[in-house]
């Protein structure tokens, strides 16, 4: 009955998106000029996205072979498990499978993307409201998608093995593919899209704004339309990918985390309630969905009113709706009859879940932007030159580290306590897992409000480049600083959920390293090796985080010669007398972000294996790759939350004073491309470490 209610609400709002993608492209798609625009972006990101997959397919069915070799032929039994060549077909094939539904989900939501920004431009021409709910109903059909799909995935897997006759708590082991697949296609989609949409914006506005003088999105730019589909694959894409797998992973993290608290309390569930708590985290997951369904459809403004607060009144309705959909979930789910108080306990976990949530927002909100004092002073700063403006804004990015970081420690505290205090053995983690579900409650609506903001960008640029009335251009103005606004929160919510969820699936790694005889009660690092593993995992975050911004570099220089090459070979160019070749520097970006998002993703995959493997000659593989992945994750989270805030705080100071490129350009990889990529570092490690853990055994 459980999982039937899972896949069936999977299905349904996998139909309620659908039905939005109908709605969006029924709409009006403006004049022959618009539409000339709109095509060559739809073109560009199609392009793009085509090359991307086929790279990460590639790249996904050769890790898919060496997983199932590693599986069948290296690694050492273990008491209780399935057969060798079971374990390794059943987690190949839910690797490749997440990797596919990772997949699908990212075209889905980029194919009404693409479309839904001339429909709002369209409609920006008669109504402010009309506009907005296009936007936003078109990022929903990307926010639907993404979650339904991670949700349906986990589901139809653990469907099937249940279906052949496989015991219900072994079966979240076997299934931890899904959730590497995921982190395996959204490292590559979050990199490639970075990579490409810094490149082509730096490049832009260096040339077209700093050196030849003329506005942002003027058709005059060669790199104008390249800019405009970055927007798209960076931004839609990426993130959709990096939601996709933090929905997955923790699905199967707290799975395994349910098994085992069952395990610690024999006698309290019934062979029924054991499979209730597992399938606890999907239940979540799916009203969440119903939540953030009824979110997206009452967002309403009026002409006058400020476009955020109709977006804020929605994301209210989805985290008050979210959470009543828990209470009722703990108490139906989570409420033996020798623990009458467990339900609560819980349910108080995934409210501190969806408040986490919302302080990320606001204080993402407070860092980036213009009315409160961090943009300010950064703004102030410029005044005296780059060189301060450049000072200011690193202060400011090393200085948003600390509200965050106490709004996990509490979140991950309090949560623990609760948990613990329910009465049941062992439950203190649950209890984070919880909140990490809380967190990620209200997922489909925040993405839903991150693909509103390229959607709007590209239609404000449409409407600039189409050369249509000033009142327009306003009226798109006010929706593209919203999307800017929503864009930078989804990146603090990203960072916030990523976090939790890491904590969650390292419990769930020394859960699995306990089940396959090697228990970790504590991570000494006093030991050498285990102390070098965890000064590797911080490490990595640095070198990671360099190639991704050093990538940003190496693009965008191609851009800007390319633009520059333009300009002087045809001066009609800026003079508006001659059209510029907009597919050369789409093609130089493509090319140039897909060469180099492969190096920083092979890092990332390969470090932990290598760490794991070679201090497994020292009998310290599982314990110095859990020092590994708790330092990497720490690290990366303060790295991630420096780049993301410092990168938009700068970016917000340049719109305020319209001056300061300098602090604008630095910030974009920061906040765009690195940050981001850090997200999906984080659990990449823990999903990685998760899969391979019997090879470290």
């Amino acid at each position: 009955m459980l999982i039937a209610l899972v896949l069936g609400l999977s299905v349904l709002a996998l139909a309620v998106a659908w039905g939005l993608r109908g709605y969006v492209l029924r709409q009006d798609n403006g004049t022959a000029d618009m539409r000339k625009i709109s095509d060559a972006i739809q073109e560009g990101a199609e392009a793009f996205l085509r090359r991307q997959y086929r790279t990460i397919g590639s790249l996904s069915i050769a890790l898919g072979v060496l997983i199932y070799v590693l599986y069948a032929f290296f690694r050492k039994p273990h008491a209780g498990e399935p057969a060798a060549a079971t374990l390794a077909l059943t987690t190949t094939l839910s690797f490749l499978f997440g990797a596919f539904c990772s997949g699908i989900a990212g075209l889905v939501g980029m194919y009404v993307a693409v479309r839904s920004n001339i429909r709002t431009a369209s409609a920006a021409r008669s109504s402010l409201n009309k506009a907005l709910q296009i936007a936003l109903r078109g990022g929903a059909v990307s926010g639907l998608f993404v979650v339904s799909m991670s949700l349906f995935g986990v589901g139809i897997l653990y469907t099937i093995l249940d279906a052949l006759h496989f015991e219900p708590t072994k079966i979240p082991l076997m299934i931890v593919g899904y959730g590497f697949g995921a982190s395996f296609v959204a490292l590559f989609a979050q990199l490639g899209g970075g990579i490409y949409t810094k490149a082509a914006d730096v490049g832009a506005d260096l040339v077209g704004k700093v050196e030849a003088g003329i506005p942002e999105d003027d058709p005059r730019n060669p790199a104008v339309i390249a800019d405009l589909v970055g927007d798209n694959v960076g931004d839609c894409a990426g993130r959709g990918a990096d939601l996709f797998e933090s929905t997955a992973a923790e699905n199967i993290g707290a799975m395994i985390l349910g098994s085992g608290l069952a395990l610690a309390n024999p006698g309290v569930f019934s062979p029924t309630q054991v499979v209730g708590l597992m399938l606890f985290p999907l239940v979540a997951r799916a009203f969440g969905l119903v939540a953030s369904i009824i979110g997206v459809l009452v967002v309403k403004a009026r002409e006058d009113e400020d476009p955020m607060r109709a977006l804020n009144r929605g994301y209210m309705w989805t985290a008050a709706l979210a959470a009543i959909g828990f209470a009722g979930g703990t108490y139906w789910l989570l409420n033996p009859a020798g623990h009458p108080d467990a339900w609560w306990h819980f349910a108080l976990c995934g409210v501190i879940g969806i408040a986490t949530s919302i302080g990320f927002v606001y204080i993402t909100q407070y860092y980036t932007e213009y009315r409160y004092r961090p943009v300010k002073s950064i703004a102030a700063a410029s005044v005296t030159g780059p060189a301060t403006n450049i000072i200011a804004g690193f202060a400011v990015a090393l200085e948003c580290t600390a509200l965050p970081t106490f709004t996990i420690s509490a979140a991950i505290i309090s949560s623990y306590r609760l948990g613990a205090s329910s009465g049941l053995a062992h439950s203190g983690l649950f209890g984070t897992a919880v909140a990490t579900m809380g967190m990620l409650g209200t997922a489909a609506y925040i993405l839903a409000m991150d693909t509103f903001g390229p959607i709007t960008d590209n239609a404000g640029g449409i409407i600039e480049m189409s050369h249509q009335p000033e009142d327009i251009r306003k009226r798109t103005d006010r929706l593209d600083a919203v999307g800017n606004t929503t864009k930078a929160l989804t990146k603090g919510y990203a960072i916030g959920s990523a976090a939790l969820a890491a904590f969650l699936l390292f419990s769930a790694y020394l859960d699995e390293v306990a089940a396959l005889g090697s228990p970790l009660a504590a991570v000494d690092i006093s030991k050498p090796e285990v102390f070098v593993g965890g000064l590797l995992g911080a490490m990595l975050v640095f070198w990671f985080s360099a190639l991704a911004i050093g990538a940003v570099t190496k693009a965008a220089v191609s851009v800007i010669k390319e633009v520059r090459r333009q300009f002087q070979a045809d001066p009609g160019i800026l003079k508006g007398t001659s059209r510029p070749d907009y597919g050369r520097a789409v093609d130089i970006v493509t090319i140039g972000a897909l060469k180099a998002m492969v190096a920083p993703g092979l890092l990332a995959v390969g470090m932990p294996i290598a760490v794991g493997l070679f201090f497994k000659l020292f009998h310290l593989g599982a314990e110095t790759v859990a020092a590994f992945l708790m330092v990497g994750t720490i690290g990366g989270i303060l790295m991630a939350t420096l780049l993301n805030n410092g990168g938009g705080a700068w970016d917000n100071a340049k719109k305020f004073i319209e001056t300061g490129e300098y602090g604008d350009t630095v910030g974009d990889p920061f906040k765009d491309t690195a940050g981001p990529s850090l997200h999906v570092l984080i659990k990449l490690l823990s999903t990685v470490t998760l899969v391979l853990a019997p090879l470290f055994v």
